[in-house]
């Protein structure tokens, strides 16, 4: 039982990166109609705006300590952070301990200029184009955006970590009488996705952007008869959806340490999940998530690889394929989407 409770806390912490992308790429889809192949990029860029708030806090100067000799009896140079020496050494280790969580306040308006200046630069020009052609032109666009990354961080994987208040490990089974320790990060990061996706269906639900961006979605034409610039609206779920993705990458880093291809990594299964939820259904997009990601946990068990080697490899296109043999249009797909 211990085992399978793990793996399900497993299968949730995946599925929680796996869901947040694919709300992402369904509130574009849902939006604007469009197959947006660079979405795995935003998802790196945000890890990578983690990766550059941390490199900025440490940035630091030499000084010479005239206590501390080598052993030739030389006074040692010491590097001191500029925010150790603005805020004082304790609560500038503590400001450069917590840079993942600090990188969230500098990634959101990044993340959601990048989305504006990809929607006004770029897809606008691609709304009335095949869904051929958006997929080429995107997937061309997230190439160009993964090599600018490989140019100015370098190929190798950076080591982001959590801070040190939450680097250990609980025991979230000694509510219950077991004994399951899980990485706290990871229990973080589950909670993280959980408010980001509450926070989403909220504002489209409960708000009158949404409302007016929800019967957008399913009558665009109409309501731009009505007088209301759809298409501002649209462009600023554009940036929420960059936003989301990008949040979705800064958390992430302290679980995997970035990488300029981890975009490429993340967009294929992804697009598996959107497909599988159903193409447009935002709340088939997360359940597939976090479903998808549990499967996988427990297919990578050894003992069910030792029966089906390979499996944990496969498992969810294996899953992907039943589901859409016996529901062609995902779990919770609508009628019309895509079928053009």
């Amino acid at each position: 039982m211990d085992a399978i409770l793990l793996q399900i806390l497993n299968g949730l912490d995946k599925g929680s990166a796996y869901a947040l992308i694919a709300l992402g790429l369904t509130l574009i889809f849902g939006t604007l109609g469009v197959v947006n192949f660079a979405h795995g990029a935003l998802f790196m860029i945000g890890a990578f705006c983690a990766v550059t708030v941390q490199r900025v806090l440490s940035l630091s100067f030499e000084t010479v300590d005239e206590t501390q000799k080598d052993f030739l009896g030389n006074p040692l140079k010491v590097k001191t952070p500029y925010v150790e020496n603005w805020f004082g050494p304790e609560v500038g280790g503590t400001i450069i301990d917590w840079a993942v969580p600090l990188a969230i306040l500098f990634a959101i308006p990044i993340m959601i200029g990048v989305g504006y200046v990809m929607e006004r630069g770029l897809i606008k020009h691609f709304y009335k184009r095949p869904h051929a052609d958006q997929i080429l032109v995107t997937f061309g666009l997230a190439i160009v955006l993964q090599e600018v990354v490989k140019y100015f961080y370098g190929a190798n994987p950076i080591q982001t970590p959590a801070p040190d208040a939450l680097n250990g490990v609980v025991n979230l089974g000694s509510i219950i009488g077991m004994d399951i320790v899980y990485p706290v990060w990871r229990v973080v990061y589950f909670f993280f996705a959980v408010v980001i996706i509450g926070g989403i269906f909220s504002f489209l639900q409960f708000t009158t952007f949404g409302m007016v961006v929800r019967a957008g979605m399913a009558d665009r034409e109409t309501v731009g008869l009505l007088g209301i610039n759809i298409d501002r609206r649209f462009t600023i779920m554009f940036g929420i959806a960059a936003a989301v993705a990008g949040l979705a990458g800064v958390m992430y880093t302290p679980i995997n340490s970035p990488n300029y291809h981890m975009g490429m990594d993340f967009l294929v299964l992804s697009f598996v999940v959107v497909v599988v939820g159903g193409m447009g259904s935002l709340p088939g997009a997360v359940l597939a998530g976090f479903l998808l990601g549990v499967l996988e946990s427990f297919a990578s068990m050894n003992e069910i690889k030792s029966l089906i080697p390979g499996i944990d490899q496969i498992i969810i296109y294996v899953v992907a394929i039943i589901i859409l043999l016996t529901r062609p249009r995902g779990l919770m797909g609508r009628k019309g989407v895509m079928e053009d």
